[in-house]
């Protein structure tokens, strides 16, 4: 089939979908299915997930009059194929790129994308008030929200459901249940779903009661009533557990084939004519209709660029010898577990992306996957800490804002042990605005005795790590780190300690003082290499601490310079430049500090290296500042 004869190049909004005779969504469905592959091998993005509800997706828009109907999708992962039949085709291949459209739902970027998501488990609250919201106003709209079933493990989606419940709104929430998240999904839910999945004998009674009810659906009021009746003493008899999503007051539909497009659309409609809040089951396979995918499910979560024929990975042309932050964390975790029996490691559902699984591996029973659930994972990190163990505990920088309550109330206010090890802070590329870690560094440096640290490249990750878990160091301890590589080849040096708010000297000099904070030391070194050629000196420090901070390198500073620059990969509202300029003022020196980081608005997507030009710190940007700050080398002097 030539391109030009493909039902997809007719199809610019879901209004020319719904034009189409029901049988061509099969084709439709396998076309788009095609469509992302082609795309997503050449121009990297989320995979597996937009591959394993491509039926679904087309079933939505096929029943539903979006964008009047609202879908609200979950974390948006899966949403590609949405943003295809949407409008955005044409533009699909700019997906993640540096000006381009988002990777996930974005509400400014178009109608459709009813909600614009890149965290978990909000897509039931958010629908719920969506409905609630049509019913005040008199609007016979419908809402539907789609979620998976490793986003529902998150508290979120249980508030979410038990409110949904009560308030017997209008709504539809779709459970799209692959048994897995980004790596395999876990929990006593998982279980649960499963046993539902796989009973033959409740799937039997299930395919009966449908065709019962179908027979209903055209008849009156009370005969409804009775098979609704007959539904629910089925499903308590044949599965026990079954009564999970009654019991919030949902009514329960499936487990379906979530890759029969024509059996969900009939589906859909049938749930349309039925009020108050609603539950379908969908059972699909992650990475549908592309077997590398099917087989590697986490490996092709994102799998960077790869061959569409044969799934071979693409790697880059020259792989860097410098390992992952997150390499580093991983095999630096797993040494220290070795020597001191206390410790343990947690993460919510992210083993693979934080590289905790190279302990799970070795030491199963002290490395605990937690599922999306970020709050408990703090909490329950406070509970080992509160008996006696040592928990690290791995969240992403952007998903620890989800957790700030736990990190305040349960660890800092009792003064536990507790060792934060913050992935993806400051920019992380593509991802965005939703991914970012723009505030770990001020709302962790504001916690009372919370010991707030970045490290400058691996061996300093390794070295906080280690001084984390000594036992002279008290209290909770964070660390956070960027996503990417470091800077250090011989990177598994012997440990050392690190004092508690000690900066390191990094470079001598006299024209103008650099005090940088985690990754971007290394810009501020670049930068500085470049300009003494120019014969400019810059006196650099690598602060190492936002709390607290290293006073008496700060007074010899302050002392010496009239002009200080700060560099770090997080908000300069609130950040550690602003840390500076509260002891300069709490001290009585004037001096001109040019903070220099994350500007006052959410940065988009792009790659990190673009997203450092854009907001100026990136090593010419430094370069820039110091040239402009400095002006003439005798004015940037001050007490000599």
């Amino acid at each position: 089939m030539s391109s030009s004869d493909r039902l997809l190049d007719r199809i610019n909004t879901p209004e020319d979908l719904r034009k189409l005779d029901r049988l061509d969504l099969v084709r439709l469905s396998n076309e788009l299915r095609q469509h992302i592959i082609d795309e997503v091998s050449t121009n990297p993005g989320h995979f597996g997930a937009s591959l394993g509800v491509v039926e679904l997706t087309v079933a939505l828009h096929y029943v539903y009059n979006t964008p009047f109907d609202k879908i609200v999708w979950d974390v948006g992962h899966q949403a590609y194929g949405h943003k295809i039949l949407t409008g955005r085709k044409a533009q699909f291949h700019t997906n993640r790129k540096y000006k381009g459209i988002s990777g996930f739902p974005r509400m400014a970027e178009s109608e459709y994308d009813a909600f614009g998501v890149g965290h978990s488990s909000t897509s039931i609250s958010a629908a719920l008030g969506m409905a609630v919201a049509a019913s005040a106003t008199g609007e016979k709209r419908k809402v539907v929200a789609v979620i998976g079933d490793g986003a529902l493990q998150a508290g979120l989606a249980f508030e979410g459901l038990n409110n949904a419940g009560n308030q017997k709104a209008d709504l539809l929430v779709i459970l799209n249940d692959n048994n897995i998240s980004i790596d395999e999904s876990v929990g006593a839910l998982k279980e649960y779903l499963l046993d539902i999945t796989t009973s033959q004998t409740y799937n039997r009674f299930k395919d009966r009661l449908w065709r019962l009810l179908g027979r209903y659906k055209r008849v009156g009021n009370r005969a409804r009533l009775l098979a609704a009746q007959l539904e629910n003493g089925i499903k308590g008899t044949v599965l026990e557990q079954s009564n999970l999503f009654e019991a919030l007051k949902f009514r329960y539909f499936g487990p379906i084939d979530g890759h029969d497009v024509l059996h969900l659309t009939r589906v859909l409609e049938d749930l349309k004519t039925i009020p108050g809040p609603k539950l379908l089951h969908c059972v699909t396979v992650k990475g549908k209709g592309f077997p590398k995918a099917e087989e590697h499910k986490t490996i092709f979560h994102a799998p960077g660029k790869f061959d569409k024929c044969t799934g071979e990975l693409i790697k880059p042309a020259e792989c860097s010898k410098h390992p992952l932050y997150q390499e580093v964390f991983g095999h630096t975790i797993l040494e220290l577990a070795r020597q001191n029996e206390k410790i343990v490691g947690i993460t919510p559902a992210m083993p693979t992306g934080c590289s905790l699984n190279i302990m799970m591996k070795e030491m199963p029973d002290r490395a605990f996957d937690v599922g999306i659930c970020e709050q408990h994972a703090v909490t329950f990190s406070a509970g080992l800490a509160a008996n006696g163990l040592l928990p690290f505990c791995n969240i992403y920088s952007s998903f620890m804002q989800r957790a700030y309550d736990q990190v305040v109330h349960d660890v800092a206010i009792q003064g536990l042990k507790v060792v934060f090890c913050m992935d993806r802070g400051g920019l992380v590329g593509t991802d965005g605005a939703t991914h970012h870690g723009f505030f770990d560094i001020a709302f962790m440096r504001n916690i009372p005795g919370m010991i707030t640290s970045a490290p400058m490249d691996e061996v300093e990750l390794r070295n906080m790590m280690y001084t984390a878990q000594l036992d002279s160091v008290k209290g909770p301890f964070s660390i956070r780190y960027p996503r990417g590589t470091g800077m250090v080849c011989d990177w598994r040096q012997p440990f050392k300690e690190i004092p508690v708010g000690r900066a390191r000297l990094i470079s001598e000099g006299d024209d103008i003082a650099v005090l940088s904070l985690g990754h971007p030391g290394n810009f501020v070194v670049e930068a500085a290499r470049a300009l003494r050629a120019e014969g400019i000196s810059v006196l650099h420090y690598d602060m190492r601490f936002a709390n607290p901070l290293d006073e008496e390198v700060l007074h010899t500073v302050m002392k010496r310079f009239k002009r200080i620059i700060t560099v770090e990969d997080g908000m300069i509202k609130g950040g550690f430049g602003s840390a500076v300029l509260e002891f300069a003022s709490d001290n009585g020196y004037t001096v001109e500090v040019k903070r220099m980081g994350i500007p006052d608005y959410f940065v988009e997507h792009g790659t990190q290296q673009e997203l450092w030009h854009e907001c100026g710190y990136d090593a010419s940007g430094i370069e820039k500042a110091i040239l402009q700050t400095v002006g003439s080398r005798h004015s940037a002097v001050g007490n000599h």
